[in-house]
């Protein structure tokens, strides 16, 4: 059972216990191989897109569809299996989830064509509760002291595993093809499964009745309709009959979801928290921010930079070197940091100065896309302003102000929102970018200045329990 609801930043004889301290320490290597294994798939696979394109004989766009696919899968996951761990056990639910990722793994490295490769990715998007599962044992375990560097060091392998899974990623793709890649993944999996196994604790919430399946069921629905209207609005019109029809399914599922909730004695969520403050501004400002600037980072400057003809013209390697592990190894620092300064200085103050500093780097990104080293300097910022205090405060008032009453509701909620943001935001900006045109890349970069903006407005809202709970951890 859960027991550390009402830690207080005092330190307890136990934390000074070299036993229990190499036990933690042991605890943490697991839960961080656990992360990894997952981030691995979001981000090691993004510089092999172009040559997954060729070797699959489809395009960059297609190939974005399996992009996509895994992180809709992985959002849906986030929101149930988080959820359903308060109930299950969260050890039990992050063994299973990174089993059945490492099966998507085998089947994606196989893969001889798309669609086989989007089945994968479907099944590798099973643990996409992994972050929230781990920041929730994280909470369980840690003095509040504690659990801010700890989540900044989680947060930041969720910008890339110090960068160097990005520039690994384009070294195996250019010399071993992206089926390296997938075979590295399985690796990291395997020992994460085994290691979860041997030094993480079972640990479930006071959560009273028995999980919210027809909930759940109803928002992952919804969640799928919305990604393929999108999807679809970029690509034949947000006008078209499929795109309109799409959407309305959506809203006919979330409206099903609301009655539901509203009739459960045990709701996935309650809807008075989703109306509160407490809850909407948070996963507002996440999906706006995921929608954004991950595709900044993950597709569009990737795909320019290995564009022989409007853009820079590089090897995946070189790409990824430039554009991807700068701001992965900075935000490996930063984070950390932000994670000891969020509950000293204010975690909206922080989430607030990252999100109009993102915006500020964004911009001048956009306007100058033409200049290499600019570029260079701007996306490498994104690992403070990004990374690092944006992501970090994000996730922690997402576990922070989650309801007493279901600790799992909200991180699985706000982690949906970023699974769900970084395939919306590939969604969007891929169309875009298949025209293959200058402007095309141009018109992406700024779909993602409005998404920030957007992001920065929902931030904004945050109030409720905030004070309250910064004031507890």
């Amino acid at each position: 059972m859960l027991t550390t609801a009402g830690k207080s930043d005092e330190t307890t004889p136990d934390d000074h216990d070299p036993a229990n301290a190499t036990k933690k320490s042991a605890t943490l290597t697991a839960l961080l191989l656990g992360v990894i294994a997952f981030q691995l798939n979001a981000s090691m696979v993004a510089p092999a897109v172009p040559e997954m394109a060729r070797k699959l004989v489809s395009t960059p766009a297609m190939v974005g569809i399996s992009q996509t696919l895994f992180f809709l899968v992985g959002g849906i996951a986030g929101i149930v299996l988080t959820r359903y761990s308060d109930h299950a056990g969260r050890r039990k639910i992050l063994i299973y989830s990174l089993a059945v990722m490492s099966a998507g793994t085998v089947v994606a490295m196989l893969a001889p064509n798309v669609a086989i490769l989007c089945a994968g990715r479907f099944l590798q998007g099973a643990c996409g509760s992994v972050y929230q599962i781990v920041y929730l044992i994280l909470r369980d375990i840690l003095t509040p002291i504690q659990f801010g560097p700890a989540l900044g060091l989680v947060t930041a392998i969720s910008g890339g595993v110090g960068g160097a899974d990005q520039f690994l990623g384009g070294m195996l793709s250019d010399h071993w093809g992206f089926r390296s890649i997938f075979f590295v993944i399985l690796i990291v999996g395997i020992i994460a499964i085994a290691l979860t196994m041997r030094y993480v604790p079972e640990s479930t919430a006071d959560s009273p009745g028995s999980m919210d399946w027809p909930g759940a069921t109803a928002l992952s629905a919804a969640l799928i309709f919305v990604n393929l209207g999108v999807a679809s609005g970029g690509s034949h019109g947000w006008a078209s009959l499929p795109s309109v029809s799409l959407l309305g399914a959506a809203l006919a599922c979330f409206v099903t979801f609301w009655f539901i909730e509203k009739r459960r004695p045990h709701p996935l969520i309650r809807t008075a928290h989703l109306k509160s403050r407490q809850i909407w501004p948070i996963v507002a400002t996440t999906l706006a921010t995921l929608t954004g600037i991950f595709a900044a980072i993950n597709f569009t400057i990737v795909v320019f930079s290995q564009d022989h003809r409007v853009g820079y013209g590089m090897s995946a390697a070189a790409s990824a070197l430039m554009f991807l592990s700068p701001s992965a190894a900075i935000g490996l620092l930063a984070a950390p940091v932000t994670g000891w300064l969020a509950p000293r200085v204010g975690w909206r103050v922080i989430m607030w100065s990252g999100l109009s500093l993102c915006i500020a780097a964004l911009l001048v990104a956009t306007n100058l896309l033409d200049h290499k080293w600019i570029v260079f300097a701007v996306f490498a910022s994104l690992g403070v302003f990004y990374n690092g205090l944006a992501l970090t405060t994000i996730n922690g008032l997402g576990v922070i102000l989650s309801p007493a009453d279901a600790p799992g509701s909200l991180p699985g909620l706000n982690g949906a929102c970023f699974q769900i943001g970084a395939g919306l935001g590939i969604a969007i900006v891929a169309p875009v970018v298949a025209s293959g045109a200058y402007a095309g890349y141009q018109e992406a970069m700024w779909i993602s200045v409005a998404f920030v903006v957007m992001a920065l407005f929902a931030s904004a809202w945050v109030r409720g329990a905030t004070e309250h709970r910064e004031e507890k951890i």
